[in-house]
């Protein structure tokens, strides 16, 4: 399935000027390819800051030397500013999943409350309907006795009933139906004891996931703080040589995404070639023709639709901790879209990792989910020719982008 990847630059949002995670440098697909060196980010940075005349010559005035410091400095700190926020922003995705699972915990403990809660209502209610009945038969042998307190009065009138049994053995002077009236009585108030210590058990536990969401809450919003205010505090210098590190990178990614796809299609062609001429060798041997491969349509429109739903989301805003319609995390993502091809996969990375069949890199398929980091903290939704789409961090969009721009974990086929 061939698709249209249209590439563009769009300014954050949420925070200001703020640029998407990046690998470091040095770890990036630029350094490690070596397409791009630090001499490229120099040279790139002088021209940004002073045009031709800032490159260095046996007559550099003092002006030009104090330029080219300052173009050195930025570059620094454009540099250090670029690991400390990318580390952030990955283990605010971290956070964030782990909140994510905090909160599925607590909405299942809500509802295990709440049904406690129900169950001992109606336990109460059977109580009460029980007390009724021996209301009826107290105040019957009150009118037959002109007077006094009856034995089924004073029962319930009593702390402890199995005392009163055991103390006036008050059973052996009551009729079928009033003991009966009386077991029914003592059962319920049992089970309405039992009803009333669950729900407080699971109200108790509720407190306790509640109390635990609200600190992956916090976690994750105290890394997007901290992003922020370094961030804020750069100058316009250290900004220019960020989104200058930012382009480089982004074009070695979509570089070595092209060299992917050229790769693959030689791949699939020299398969086709030698698929063609095994058949011929097959024909002029006499043999049977091979039977043709299986057919994988039913799971490849799986895969098509969870692609349009995703294509379909593209430029919608990244927000922590959202499953749509409006916006998205980047697992949010991922359920959305599997699930309108009609398959519903787990709501964390964490669990998604495990979901479906395990497929290696050089297997991929569009539809197939990609995970990254070493705490399977990210993900996206493989669309083909070594591209994705993904919901990347809080200030950014859905979008398309390479699945080398961060760390490779593993990937797994849905359906």
């Amino acid at each position: 399935m061939q698709r249209q990847v249209v590439y563009t630059r769009r300014k954050d949002t949420a925070l200001g000027s703020h640029r998407k995670p990046r690998v470091g440098i040095l770890e990036s697909p630029v350094a490690r390819r070596g397409a791009v060196g630090v001499g490229a980010v120099a040279l790139a940075s002088a021209t940004l800051l002073g045009g031709s005349n800032a490159v260095a010559d046996d007559e550099d005035t003092p002006e030009i030397e104090e330029q080219r410091d300052r173009a050195t400095e930025a570059r620094e700190r454009a540099l250090e500013v670029q690991e400390q926020v990318d580390a952030l922003y990955q283990q605010a995705g971290s956070a964030t999943q782990h909140y994510n699972a905090a909160e599925e915990a607590t909405a299942e403990q809500r509802d295990r409350a709440d049904a406690a809660m129900e169950e001992a209502a109606a336990a109460s209610d059977q109580v009460n309907e029980a007390r009724r009945t021996l209301g009826t038969y107290a105040a019957a042998q009150y009118r037959a006795g002109g007077g006094g307190l009856p034995d089924t009065a004073s029962l319930l009138l009593a702390e402890d009933f199995r005392s009163f049994f055991d103390t006036r053995h008050a059973l052996d002077r009551l009729g079928d139906a009033q003991q009966q009236a009386v077991t029914d009585f003592t059962d319920r108030q049992a089970a309405a004891d039992e009803q009333r210590d669950r729900a407080t058990d699971e109200l108790n536990e509720l407190q306790d996931r509640e109390a635990e969401l609200e600190a992956e809450k916090q976690e994750v919003q105290d890394k997007l703080s901290k992003a922020r205010e370094l961030l804020d505090e750069m100058s316009a210098e250290e900004q220019a040589e960020l989104d200058e590190l930012e382009r480089l990178e982004r074009e070695e990614a979509e570089r070595r995404a092209e060299q992917a796809r050229l790769e693959r299609e030689e791949q699939e062609r020299a398969e086709r070639e030698a698929r063609e001429q095994a058949e011929r060798e097959a024909q002029e041997e006499g043999q049977p023709e091979a039977p043709p491969p299986a057919d994988e349509g039913g799971s490849t429109s799986q895969a098509d639709a969870a692609i349009a739903f995703a294509e379909a989301q593209l430029g919608k805003p990244y927000v922590w901790g959202a499953t749509g319609p409006n916006s998205f995390d980047c697992s949010g993502l991922t359920q959305a879209a599997w699930r309108e091809a009609g398959v519903e996969i787990p709501r964390v990375t964490f669990d998604q990792v495990d979901f479906g069949t395990q497929v290696s890199r050089d297997a991929l398929r569009p539809g197939d989910l990609v995970f990254f980091y070493a705490d399977v903290s990210h993900v996206g939704l493989y669309i083909g020719d070594g591209m994705m789409i993904h919901a990347p961090k809080p200030g950014d969009v859905v979008k398309y982008e390479s699945i080398d721009v961060m760390p490779w974990h593993s990937a797994i086929r849905p359906a």
